[in-house]
């Protein structure tokens, strides 16, 4: 009786996680999927993905060891603040932990494209990548196998070579008659869902990791949030509607204030103070000037009263 094949298979739940897993599926490989929670993207996407196609999917929450990394990648950023090379590391390292520990898994796949994507899916950074990972040869691309070194996998017969792709570069023509092959109708968008490839987050974080580089995983998701100002190390942020205001409020720590109009309709302003000192003043009359500047029904009014929370 033939040996039955395990892997493990970094899933995002876009398109090429879907189609590598459903190349190595067809070929009889039992694959467990490992998806990534972290404040920068969540699991949803790849849990529904991984229902579609049948696929065991586990999931790790590396909020905080993601955020570490954040903070300082050896190989720096992409084009917003968005550390691919050393994110894929953390994570392979992260799913080589769990392979060790199971001891059921052969081999470790990914739905890399050569060419893709300019930082992290170049043939330089893809090798810096396995050179990183420490178990060379055990780390299958199948999407662009046949452009790479053949991996152990395919050289101990566990996988099939010819059955796997030779795909390379950002258009999608190749994948999208992998996707009419598997029937597969439903994907998101290739940009991805991390927020740290998003050019106007990327600066909100570059900015707060400059002021105060001991940043929790609550100062990251006020990030995501409302209209953001400065007033030395004093955060201001003005919520932009009825939705963003209750986040916001729940996000509010003791030290934090809260300052809302007490007698028109407009935003919640909450103010963070990031150093050590009391807040100034000059802050906190900016942070009121702000939430009646976008209160359309304020914005002019001599009469306005605020509640400092």
């Amino acid at each position: 009786m033939k040996k039955k094949i395990r892997a493990i298979i970094l899933f995002s739940g876009g398109l090429d996680s879907i189609l590598a897993a459903k190349i190595l599926q067809e070929q009889g490989i039992e694959l467990l999927g490992i998806t990534f929670k972290s404040y920068f993207f969540n699991k949803d996407t790849a849990k529904k993905a991984a229902k579609e196609i049948g696929l065991r999917l586990k999931v790790i929450d590396f909020s905080k060891e993601h955020l570490k990394m954040v903070k300082n990648p050896k190989y720096g950023y992409g084009k917003a603040m968005n550390p691919c090379i050393d994110c894929h590391i953390l994570m392979l390292e992260t799913a080589k932990k769990i392979m060790k520990k199971q001891k059921s898994a052969s081999f470790l796949a990914t739905g890399d494209v050569l060419g893709e994507r300019p930082m992290s899916q170049n043939k330089q950074a893809l090798e810096i990548i396995e050179k990183e990972f420490c178990l060379k040869g055990y780390l299958l691309r199948p999407l662009s196998a046949k452009l790479l070194e053949p991996t152990i996998p395919e050289k101990l017969g566990w996988v099939d070579r010819e059955k796997l792709s030779g795909i390379r570069g950002r258009s999608r023509k190749k994948q999208l008659i992998f996707a009419k092959k598997y029937k597969i109708k439903e994907y998101p968008a290739p940009a991805g869902g991390c927020i740290l490839t998003d050019l106007e987050f990327g600066k909100r974080l570059k900015e707060l990791l400059k002021i105060y580089p001991k940043c929790g995983g609550d100062d990251i998701e006020l990030l995501k949030l409302g209209r953001h100002f400065w007033e030395d190390k004093v955060k201001i942020i003005i919520g932009r509607d009825k939705e963003e205001n209750k986040k916001i409020r729940k996000l509010k720590k003791s030290s934090d204030i809260l300052i809302e109009m007490k007698n028109y309709s407009g935003p919640l302003t909450l103010v963070r103070n990031y150093s050590k000192a009391r807040i100034k003043n000059l802050a906190m009359e900016k942070a009121k000037k702000l939430t009646q500047y976008y209160s359309t029904k304020a914005r002019c009014k001599k009469d306005v009263k605020f509640d400092i929370i």
